[in-house]
């Protein structure tokens, strides 16, 4: 009878163990997977710092703004130029980073060319004040007072805050001293100008100027998610309502094997409040030349089986297929390319 009573005890023990266990993992799978239920839960930030750097889960961030430069009226061999000094920039990132290189169409509402075009002091330039307002207005129109914002954001996972510090100033001064050879400057952008991008993101320029004080937000005890975020979000099945706008996310899926280097130019000349993203994720020269070693060792196999395919039919004179010829080819200069310049850009698998 005792040893019955223990083994019962023993029984219910290992069942609530099993229970707390399965609670345990249910809760975590919920934390994780579960969907947001506020418009602020639906911004992955955790925690902003004033000097720019953003937090999410354990993963810190940091943004910086580059000026354009002039690819298009460069003459062939300055063109080839840029285009190895952005391969540099690409090259010389860390391995753990994880990059995003951001187009940035935003809208440009009337009172900003009030406040350029109007002066501060002096009476009697109302002449010089409409002619200005009027070259203002006609070369905004051409491109419907659309403005190009270009930024690189650089994420990482980090331990605290003290580490993410001593990482991004090294990757910031990096960062400056490579678009220097190109002529292109970096601005490395704050809190209130991260926010701002939200902001116009979410809202627009029809509430007004961006106003966001971080010292009197955290007197106040108001959080940073209620001046960005945007009265309501709305996922369907093809688009996305936020407040009263509509919004569609596009991806590349396909993409050939030779790109133009104008194609990012044509995927944002559009008069529109858009942006195009470029996600770009590192990884260390060993493992590319892996990779690349089985894609070609692929290639060769099936070369192999194509020529054993045509001997047994007493075809000793086939050449291989241009497709195979062509793979090959690709590939053996890929690997050149990544053995002499060590410099690879791994694209998501969707994509």
């Amino acid at each position: 009878m005792r040893k019955r009573q223990e083994a019962i005890k023993a029984g219910k023990r290992k069942i609530f163990s099993t229970l707390r266990k399965t609670k345990f993992c249910y809760a975590t799978t919920c934390k994780a997977s579960g969907a947001p239920k506020t418009v602020q839960q639906s911004i992955p930030i955790d925690c902003i710092f004033k000097d720019g750097i953003f937090q999410y889960s354990k993963i810190f961030s940091k943004t910086w703004r580059f000026s354009d430069i002039n690819y298009e009226v460069a003459s062939q061999a300055d063109q080839e130029e840029m285009f190895l000094a952005h391969s540099a920039i690409l090259n010389g990132l860390p391995t753990d980073a994880l990059v995003k290189i951001s187009s940035y169409n935003r809208q440009l509402v009337n009172s900003v060319f009030e406040q350029l075009a109007q002066p501060k002091t002096g009476i009697g330039f109302a002449t010089y004040t409409r002619e200005l307002e009027g070259l203002l207005s006609d070369k905004m129109a051409e491109s419907n007072n659309i403005v190009h914002d270009k930024f690189i954001t650089v994420s990482a996972v980090k331990k605290n805050i003290s580490e993410a510090r001593a990482y991004f100033a090294r990757i910031g001064s990096d960062l400056a001293s490579d678009f220097k050879r190109i002529s292109s400057q970096t601005t490395e952008l704050g809190c209130k100008e991260r926010l701002n991008i939200f902001y116009e993101f979410f809202r627009g320029n029809d509430e007004g100027e961006f106003n966001f004080n971080l010292k009197h937000a955290m007197a106040r005890g108001a959080h940073f998610k209620d001046y960005i975020c945007p009265d309501s979000i709305e996922f369907k099945k093809d688009h996305i309502r936020i407040g009263d706008k509509y919004a569609r996310v596009l991806f590349l899926k396909e993409y050939p094997s030779f790109l133009k280097d104008d194609l990012l130019s044509q995927l944002t000349d559009f008069s529109r409040s858009m942006m195009v993203s470029i996600d770009i994720q590192t990884i260390p020269t060993a493992e590319a030349v892996k990779d690349i070693q089985k894609k070609l060792l692929a290639i060769e196999t099936d070369i192999t089986k194509w020529q054993q395919k045509q001997n047994m039919n007493n075809n000793f004179s086939a050449t291989i297929p241009y497709e195979l010829e062509q793979m090959r080819s690709e590939t053996k200069e890929f690997m050149d390319d990544i053995t002499i310049f060590t410099y690879i850009v791994r694209f998501p698998k969707n994509m």
